[in-house]
């Protein structure tokens, strides 16, 4: 943690800002790129990024980038009033069906918040909003979730990945080995930028 209310405020904000640029739009001269693998190298600003398919991958840090570890949740941390981001995929009925779950801590209320693309698989979409409703069945819950301008009901399988954040985490974890996201913005001469970094804590994969 930074050690204040005020820093950690500003890596929840820093967060919220990428995690919105990455949900689809492309903003001024850049393009938005999510970075999913294992950690090669960080030095200094420089981190290298070892994808599941493909070569390494090197994204240039802010000065100032957040560490945020994701650690484990549990489906009962999804209940009414909480904000979370889930990674849905369109059932053949039209519903939608939850791929993984993160639940915010509540200063982080309000990140990226709104239903746009993403790219967990075919058609896949994050949706980041207030639970208004959650009901509990046989093989996990079906919820109502709320955000500015729209609803959507999902149905969240027992065994989807439920994680949370904690903004402020210690940079020297984020180590060759660890398993990173990383929301970047690819720039005109096709370097990569980011400005924060996400990790799972105890070898936990970010599912998001």
């Amino acid at each position: 943690m930074v050690g204040v209310a005020q820093g950690f405020g500003r890596k929840a904000l820093i967060l919220g800002a990428l995690l919105m640029m990455t949900a689809g739009a492309a903003y001024a001269e850049t393009t938005p790129v999510r970075v999913r693998g294992t950690v090669v190298s960080l030095e200094g600003s420089k981190l290298v990024v070892h994808p599941k398919t493909g070569d390494d991958i090197t994204v240039m840090l802010n000065d100032d980038y957040g560490a945020i570890a994701v650690v484990k949740a549990s489906m009962a941390d999804i209940k009414e009033g909480t904000f979370i981001g889930t990674a849905t995929v369109t059932q053949p009925d039209s519903s939608l069906k939850s791929l993984e779950v993160v639940v915010f801590p509540d200063k982080m209320r309000g990140t990226g918040e709104g239903h746009y693309p993403w790219d967990l698989g075919s058609k896949s979409m994050m949706t980041n909003a207030t639970v208004s409703n959650a009901v509990k069945g046989v093989d996990g819950q079906t919820i109502t979730v709320s955000y500015k301008g729209g609803e959507k009901k999902i149905d969240v399988p027992a065994d989807v990945p439920v994680v949370t954040l904690v903004p402020g985490a210690d940079k020297a974890d984020i180590k060759p080995g660890a398993i990173v996201f990383v929301p970047a913005q690819k720039q005109e001469d096709g370097s990569l930028h980011g400005g924060a970094v996400l990790f799972g804590k105890d070898g936990l994969t970010p599912p998001m």
